[in-house]
């Protein structure tokens, strides 16, 4: 983890923020269960309409996060819907900026209306793999954070063109890793389509989780070690098994003197 600037420590323990996935119902249709999992974490992304979510769903989301003093943060992502947002799309760095700026200042205005205020943004799905390996596409995407004014925070893949064109763009950046997804040894996230993209084991994910926070790296799919700074972990709330696996972890988190809170 970097130093307290990024979070690193508060009076002799580590600090971390939890950020889940959030808002991702529309219609008739339920996906995750907020209201359970909100008390958990320190951040939340909410979809704003793109991939998943919908006024309702936004309004809802970002009240209930509101009167827990959970972080509220934009996740904006490619307009999907069938797709959930997962399917990659080409796309030049004007539609990106408009994107995200659209979805992000939209979220924002909710985020008023309930008296708090935008936290972060963090890009969904294929468009955050996207920017993670494309730098025009990242630039872009960093400047309309920072069009966003108020010292919006973004949310990167660590170590990713992303988080350099985030510091490039003097944004206060956030290094994220992902607490159920394994590495390639380039650092990125493993596809989606391959069977071992995911980590479904809870005690792998806890460790995998603490080798993060405590020593500064992760082990890809090769067994290579990889540098990691991991100032926010992701946790992918809409699986069965999110509730008994974020509570594990809290605990685990717990007892090696890790306190969570978003920074």
């Amino acid at each position: 983890m970097r130093q307290a600037e990024h979070g690193q420590t508060t009076a002799g323990k580590a600090v971390v923020d939890l950020n889940a996935d959030m808002g991702e119902s529309f219609g008739a249709w339920t996906m995750g269960n907020d209201a359970a999992l909100m008390p958990l974490i320190s951040s939340a992304n909410i979809a704003c309409g793109f991939h998943a979510g919908d006024p309702s769903t936004v309004r809802a989301t970002v009240n209930l996060a509101a009167a827990q003093g959970v972080a509220i943060g934009a996740h904006p992502g490619l307009p999907d819907l069938q797709g959930f947002g997962r399917r990659t799309m080409s796309i030049t760095p004007d539609e990106a900026y408009e994107l995200v700026l659209y979805q992000a200042g939209a979220l924002s205005a909710f985020a008023q209306a309930a008296g708090s205020q935008l936290h972060h943004v963090k890009a969904h799905g294929a468009l955050y793999n996207m920017a993670a390996k494309d730098r025009a596409l990242s630039k872009a995407m960093a400047h309309a954070v920072k069009d966003l004014g108020r010292g919006v925070k973004m949310y990167v893949l660590a170590g990713s063109l992303m988080e350099e064109e985030a510091r490039l763009a003097g944004l206060q950046v956030r290094c994220e890793g992902f607490a159920d997804r394994r590495y390639m040894p380039d650092g990125t996230l493993t596809p989606r389509s391959r069977p071992d993209a995911l980590i479904s084991d809870e005690s792998e994910s806890v460790a995998h989780v603490l080798r993060m926070v405590n020593q500064g790296h992760l082990i890809a799919v090769d067994g290579s070690k990889v540098p990691v700074s991991a100032d926010t972990l992701c946790i992918h709330g809409d699986k069965a098994t999110a509730l008994p696996f974020v509570r594990a972890l809290r605990e685990a988190l717990s007892l090696a003197r890790v306190e969570v809170r978003a920074h």
